[in-house]
């Protein structure tokens, strides 16, 4: 198999533009989706959809860059990079998210260091960090 680059890094595993792909895909290192994937899972490491791949599942990766169409859920433990002609229905949750002029995206963002837990409540948490209470600053009447 030819070996295809993905941003200075090998992608070791290629679904090629005229190509479909079913079911449960999970691979340790690289991916990229030229073609179409459809499941109910896919997991790599390093994931990159080009201009041509359309995948419909959920996705579980450390980084993800995205230049074609997603129709599912995000989960990115690193990164995920939305191209401008990327196009994604589903939410996104990851560390780190950046996306370029273009992109056409609907789904919630959870964007957070820490995604064992929901972003709402390590705002919470941290918004009572050091709570002055009145009663205690004002004095008791």
């Amino acid at each position: 198999m030819a070996l295809t680059k993905i941003g200075g890094d090998i992608a070791n595993n290629l679904i090629g533009e005229n190509s479909y792909f079913t079911g449960r895909f999970l691979i340790n290192g690289s991916l990229r989706v030229d073609g179409r994937f459809e499941g109910k899972y896919l997991q790599a490491d390093q994931l990159y959809i080009g201009p041509t791949g359309k995948v419909k599942t959920n996705i579980n990766a450390v980084s993800v860059i995205v230049e074609g169409l997603i129709i599912g859920n995000i989960n990115a433990s690193n990164r995920v990079l939305l191209m401008p002609t990327a196009k994604i229905f589903g939410d996104i949750k990851t560390p780190e998210l950046i996306i370029q002029n273009g992109v056409i995206l609907e789904g919630r963002c959870n964007i957070s260091n820490d995604l064992k837990s929901s972003a709402k409540d390590l705002i919470e948490a941290e918004y009572e960090k050091n709570k002055i209470i009145p009663e205690e600053f004002l004095g008791k009447d």
